[in-house]
């Protein structure tokens, strides 16, 4: 049997004195799911994702996680404690002078004693085979070493589902490639955020897009432009480059 992890119905958004982003949105995600979601820039594929967070709040609408409503800050410190945010900028997500406190800073938070969260982190990073960074200044990483431990820290809290928006946007062919392999040997619910067809693809097995503020999904083959035929066509879309 599934079961729902994250609910939306009716959801709506629309920031002031601009015409609603989302639209009467509805969007579930069940255990076992793994999601992806493609639209053009600027459609609200970020903002839906920091609504289910409680980052901001909807114009109108319910959010369930878990099977249960939420809509106070209080319900969403809860929320954030279950399911793993990877912002899109990493540099959002990292800000601790070193990278070890950057990992062990979630489980801090969950309220782990500190050699509780130190030993989480390690774990974290030695099975991410990031362990050889733990000591370093983490505004000094590269932008895919960053967005590798970024994915740490969303790990280190053990979440019950991800939202992964962009996890490879512009990093180089090796760290894409790691990101791939981590996220395919995780028995765990997501939804990810990605312009890249092939990435997305691979990693979901469903893709949906955003479109006049609601969700809608499309399996079908399509030519487009690039001249060629294949499942999703119809989404707006990138291909990877190879070298």
């Amino acid at each position: 049997m599934t079961t729902p992890i994250i609910q939306l119905e009716n959801l709506s958004f629309a920031f002031p004195g601009r015409r609603p982003v989302l639209d009467g949105l509805d969007l579930t995600l069940n255990t076992g799911d793994r999601a992806g979601l493609m639209a053009p820039n600027g459609t609200g594929k970020t903002t839906l994702f920091h609504l289910i967070m409680g980052l901001i709040k909807p114009s109108s609408g319910t959010i369930r996680v878990f099977g249960k409503t939420v809509c106070r800050e209080k319900n969403f410190r809860y929320v954030r404690r279950r399911i793993g945010l990877l912002f899109q900028d990493s540099d959002d997500q990292l800000f601790s002078p070193t990278v070890l406190e950057d990992v062990a800073f979630g489980p801090l938070n969950l309220g782990k004693s500190k050699a509780e969260a130190i030993a989480m982190a390690e774990s974290t990073l030695a099975s991410l085979s990031l362990i050889n960074l733990k000591d370093r200044i983490t505004f000094k990483l590269s932008g895919g070493e960053k967005r590798l431990v970024a994915l740490a820290t969303v790990l280190a809290m053990k979440p019950t589902a991800l939202l992964l928006d962009e996890p490879v946007t512009g990093l180089d062919q090796d760290t894409r490639h790691r990101i791939e392999t981590i996220l395919t040997g995780l028995d765990i619910s997501y939804i990810m955020i990605s312009h890249n067809m092939e990435f997305l693809v691979r990693l979901t097995s469903k893709i949906y897009s955003l479109q006049a503020g609601k969700i809608t999904v499309d399996d079908t083959a399509a030519l487009h432009p690039h001249f060629h035929l294949h499942s999703h066509g119809t989404h707006p879309h990138e291909h990877e480059t190879r070298p």
